[in-house]
């Protein structure tokens, strides 16, 4: 203890402060490190949440005991990464998130006992539109959804029944395509009892009516509606195109565009054709009547007194008859045909291919164009010509012309090293936060450790003082002089009772005299303090 408490005395309290602020901020630099590192990897729980999920939630984890964090004022929950999978199946269990609308669950409540079946017809209608917007909002580029259902109730001895109707307002990312909002009204109307989809109206968050009353009729053909089938109509033909030029040219090495020339006439044609030469024999009827009759008349009787009635002979009379008639009834064929072409029927289909040239390294590795063959531009031809159902009897035109794009393509990078590089946005944030933790360490060491350090491992240079005589005729170091003695000027310091010391020779001489007198007389004394001395200067 006494070797530890003498180390600690020669060392001073300079160094020991020194010591013990580079030790402080070592402590607190590498607990910051470790802490930020051994932190727990947050990840997205939810995110679009309403206020009111977004308060059961953090309530449900609060019970739960799992750190959390509030983004986009609450919209967005993060947690632990290793908890997402897990969390999510209990809050699933609770039913939540809700969207901002009530489900099936409202059945679930144990205060609905004694309810009338008006409260119980309201639960349901809730719980149906409730159910529907969940659904509706599980679609792809669909934020939010709110479901209006109108189902009007039978009554009584009511021979005419309104149809029910349903209005939907949607929030989206970006824009719906004609076939995504008439699946929207097929997924309500199939799910209300007497509801078809023409009955379904679709509004959008900035007001745009997207489908109206009669929308999904077919024989209702507004201006709008007709373009927006021929637009899908060329928008198929045009994928169908490009993804066999994709293989071929390259991704993005050609430009196709399809003009289609769609008969929206819906036409019913009934033709009725007779067959003069195939006759076939419906009915046959035949007739034959046979008479005959002979009379032989012995005695008076009424014929014999009708005059001239025996001229046929004296014997009596013989008469004979026969008729044969024959109807024959004919059938003459007929052939009834009924066709009806409905509407979306391709009339006339114009195709532009515009196809990139080849870019090959020359000698010294630049990339230059060539364009292609021409046989390779006839085999392109022949495969656009086969995508789109090519009929020259309709008038169909297929171009394909090879230009060079304005912009050449870029280099394709080895697939095998750009994966061992394709990082995350989570992944370039935390090697982000790590870069600029060391850099502080780096910082930290450089300028502020790395000085105190080699103040503590650098000896003290005490300079040397010089030895004045004080006035009472000691020595004493310039140090230890009190301050009223030292006046500043030009030259230096000056000592005032030293130069009224030049002054008077004779006392100064005197005055050393006396110090040889005490040395001699106290010489152990003496001794001690020269030890002093030597062992401050060391």
């Amino acid at each position: 203890m006494n070797g530890l408490i003498e180390f600690i005395r020669t060392m001073g309290p300079t160094r020991i402060a020194a010591m013990g602020a580079v030790a402080a901020i070592l402590v607190g630099m590498f607990a910051f490190i470790i802490f930020r590192v051994t932190a727990p990897e947050m990840g997205q729980l939810y995110s679009n949440l309403t206020i009111e999920d977004s308060a059961q939630i953090v309530n449900n984890l609060e019970q739960l005991a799992i750190p959390y964090q509030l983004r986009q004022e609450g919209a967005t929950i993060l947690i632990p990464k290793d908890q997402i999978a897990r969390t999510r199946m209990r809050l699933a269990e609770e039913g939540l998130p809700t969207g901002g609308s009530v489900g099936y669950e409202i059945f679930d409540r144990s205060d609905t006992l004694g309810a009338t079946s008006f409260v119980q017809n309201i639960n349901h209608l809730r719980a149906l539109e409730g159910e529907l917007a969940r659904t509706i909002r599980s679609i792809d580029r669909i934020v939010s959804a709110r479901v209006h259902l109108v189902i009007p109730e039978r009554q009584l001895f009511q021979r005419d029944v309104r149809p029910p109707s349903a209005s939907i307002a949607i929030k989206v990312r970006g824009s719906l395509g004609g076939s995504e909002i008439r699946a929207i009204q097929h997924l309500v109307a199939a799910a209300v009892d007497g509801l078809t989809p023409e009955r379904v109206s679709i509004v959008d968050d900035a007001g745009r009516l997207l489908a109206t009353v009669g929308d999904d009729n077919p024989d209702n053909m507004s201006a709008g509606k007709i373009q927006e089938r021929t637009f899908e109509v060329e928008q198929r033909l045009r994928n169908q195109i490009e993804e066999i030029l994709n293989s071929v040219v390259g991704p993005g090495r050609a430009r196709v565009r399809v003009a289609a020339d769609v008969d929206f006439n819906r036409i019913t044609e009934t033709q009725e054709r007779f067959d003069p030469e195939g006759q076939v024999v419906r009915s046959t009827q035949s007739k034959e009547e046979n008479t005959t009759r002979t009379n032989q008349q012995a005695g008076v009787t009424a014929g014999n007194q009708i005059p001239n009635a025996d001229a046929g002979g004296a014997g009596g009379d013989t008469e004979g008859s026969s008729l044969t008639e024959e109807i024959v009834n004919f059938e003459v064929s007929k052939a009834i045909r009924t066709e009806v072409i409905e509407a979306g029927r391709v009339k006339r289909l114009s195709v532009a291919v515009l196809v990139d040239g080849i870019y090959e390294p020359n000698a010294e590795g630049v990339m230059q164009y060539a364009p292609r063959p021409q046989e390779v531009l006839d085999r392109i031809s022949v495969l656009v010509r086969s995508a789109v159902g090519f009929d020259a009897a309709r008038g169909d035109v297929v171009e394909v012309v090879n230009l060079r794009f304005a912009t050449a393509p870029e280099p394709d990078f080895d697939t095998a090293e750009a994966g061992m590089f394709d990082f995350t946005r989570d992944d370039i944030m935390r090697f982000a936060e790590l870069g600029v933790l060391m850099l502080i360490s780096l910082l930290l060491l450089l300028f502020v450790v790395r000085p105190l350090l080699k103040r503590i491992v650098t000896p003290e240079e005490k300079t040397a003082q010089e030895l004045v005589i004080a006035p009472d005729g000691t020595l004493v170091a310039q140090s230890e002089l009190p301050a009223g003695e030292l006046v500043e000027e030009d030259d230096g310091i000056v000592i005032e009772w030293l130069e009224e010391a030049k002054r008077e020779g004779a006392l100064q001489a005197s005055s050393i005299a006396k110090v040889g007198a005490m040395i001699e007389d106290y010489p152990t004394e003496a001794v001690t303090i020269v030890r002093g001395w030597l062992d401050e200067a060391a």
